[in-house]
């Protein structure tokens, strides 16, 4: 089959190198040259993914079998005529344009299905969003619309912080939409990745639960099994499966979500591989998140998931800007036990750019805190040099 990938980042890399072992040919695409995915493909595109006519002319070009999204800025309305075209897009049409755009799936969500959500509010202008901080209350947190890895996104925690959350808002915003969504700060004890799986013909499948820490909107560790209730998984089941029944299509969902004193609340969506679900590079589960992302898009059968062993990622990032990063302390981690890595091969870095992965493992029986720390400390030992 021919995969056209729309994203070529460190988690199309991985989804790619999955694809390449089981013979699926790749055209990795992405808005400059030698992007990660693009080190491991058959081909590659250099194009804005906002244009629309650009987009057509590649899809066009290579007629692929499959469109697999993998980043937000993409002109996803035009995924509807590919669909009628015979392409199958992944998880579909509906799914890759509702969850592009973090009103559509909230709507869809809390509207449309009954959802618990954190109460919200949108805003196309400071002024709107001065009025839906009042409506939704203080503090508060305000994400652009579209967006990624935490991109744009802050916390009002008085007044003065309303303006500057709406320019920091804007500039982090991707694609041509300017408008952000002002969410009531929701007091969780902690947050979760459910990575679920819908197949073609078969049924939905979930992995252990993963929990993650966030600076900056973006996450920093993650560690599968999280610990949760027994009630409050299946709750966050139930919603899961709900809300990509809703969407359609076969893929792994990157479902996430709240865990408070009064019961589990929707966060978010990505149709696709979660940054948080890296964790699973260290061999905790049967199958990495990227090799189930693929077998449910070719409808390979997948039997059940098993959690192999406990795991943590932290993540490398870099702190200086540079057109040439390099990086030091490699060899101390690699001579560390039940410790790997992956450094993704961007091409340039910035501050907070993520950079790579340290991942570490352990039996069932560790408990997961100690592996995580072991995680972070040796995401330490690695240094982005410009």
């Amino acid at each position: 089959m021919k995969i056209l990938l729309l994203g070529s980042g460190e988690l199309g890399k991985e989804f790619v190198i999955a694809a390449q072992r089981i013979g699926q040919t790749i055209i990795a695409v992405d808005s400059y040259e030698n992007a990660p995915a693009m080190q491991v493909a058959h081909g590659f595109e250099v194009i804005n993914m906002l244009d629309g006519e650009a987009l057509d002319r590649i899809v066009a070009k290579h007629q692929p079998d499959f469109i697999v999204p993998e980043i937000e800025a993409i002109r996803t309305e035009r995924f509807y005529d590919y669909e009628k075209q015979g392409i199958t897009v992944v998880p579909s049409a509906k799914a890759a344009n509702f969850t592009m755009n973090r009103k559509a799936i909230r709507d869809l969500a809390a509207k449309e299905l009954g959802l618990k959500t954190a109460k919200y509010q949108y805003a196309t202008s400071a002024e709107e969003l001065q009025k839906a901080v009042q409506e939704v209350g203080i503090p508060c947190v305000v994400k652009p619309l579209m967006s990624s890895s935490g991109k744009g996104q802050s916390t009002i925690k008085t007044e003065s912080d309303i303006e500057k959350a709406w320019q920091y808002a804007v500039a982090g915003s991707r694609g041509d939409v300017i408008e952000v969504i002002v969410e009531a700060f929701v007091d969780f004890h902690s947050e979760i990745t459910l990575l679920t799986i819908t197949q073609n013909g078969n049924p939905t499948l979930f992995c252990a639960p993963i929990g993650h820490r966030q600076e900056r909107g973006d996450y920093q560790e993650s560690w599968q099994p999280a610990l949760v209730s027994e009630k409050d998984l299946y709750e966050a089941q139930d919603m899961a499966e709900k809300i990509t029944e809703a969407l359609g299509g076969a893929g792994l969902f990157g479902v996430e979500f709240f865990l408070t004193s009064e019961g589990v609340y929707f966060s978010e969506l990505s149709p696709r591989p979660h940054d948080t679900g890296m964790v699973t590079l260290a061999g905790t589960q049967n199958f990495n998140e990227f090799e189930l992302h693929l077998r449910a898009i070719l409808s390979l059968p997948i039997f059940e998931i098993t959690l192999e062993k406990a795991g943590a990622s932290a993540v490398i990032l870099a702190s200086e800007d540079s057109t040439n990063p390099t990086f030091t302390g490699i060899e101390k981690v690699a001579a560390l036990p039940k410790t790997d890595f992956r450094i993704f091969g961007k091409p340039t870095s910035r501050p907070y750019r993520r950079m790579g992965v340290v991942l570490s493992h352990d039996s069932l029986a560790t408990p997961i805190n100690e592996i995580t720390e072991r995680a972070k400390a040796t995401a330490k030992l690695i240094t982005v040099n410009s």
